[in-house]
């Protein structure tokens, strides 16, 4: 495949021959027809990887890194339970995690998830809460 570039957006329009659920449904299959006759689920309804990745390609030719850098961290999250993703959220906050804590939750996101690039975003926050000393402390 190409690189996707601004001409490509929105994809929907301009280049739907690239969209697949992450049930492998093309894009054009995803008709309010198909949804009365119960050919779709509530799967098909959403976003696969591989689109947030386009997406990242298409900011990331725009020169929009951070936005680029937003779709990848969101394409990596699909693979993992609203629950995980909630814990993850949460452990974030000020004062709920430790640095050792949120270090692991790192290690995990990347060893078993391989999510590399909330791996890294939750290692610069644990720098940048202890250097804001906004960590958990432990106790004892």
């Amino acid at each position: 495949m190409s690189s996707l570039t601004r001409k490509d957006y929105p994809l929907g329009q301009k280049r739907a021959d690239l969209l697949y659920t992450p049930t492998k449904k093309s894009y054009d299959q995803i008709t309010l027809e198909a949804a009365l006759q119960g050919d779709i689920s509530s799967s098909d309804m959403r976003i696969s990887p591989e689109t947030l990745l386009m997406q990242a390609e298409i900011a990331e030719s725009l020169n929009r890194m951070q936005l680029g850098t937003n779709f990848r961290r969101a394409a990596e999250l699909i693979q993992l339970s609203d629950k995980k993703i909630l814990d993850i959220y949460n452990s974030l906050r000020p004062y709920r995690s430790t640095k050792e804590e949120l270090l692991l939750a790192a290690e995990e996101l990347e060893q078993q998830y391989g999510a590399v690039e909330n791996s890294k975003l939750v290692m610069e926050a644990a720098e940048v809460y202890e250097r804001k000393g906004i960590l958990r402390q432990e106790e004892g």
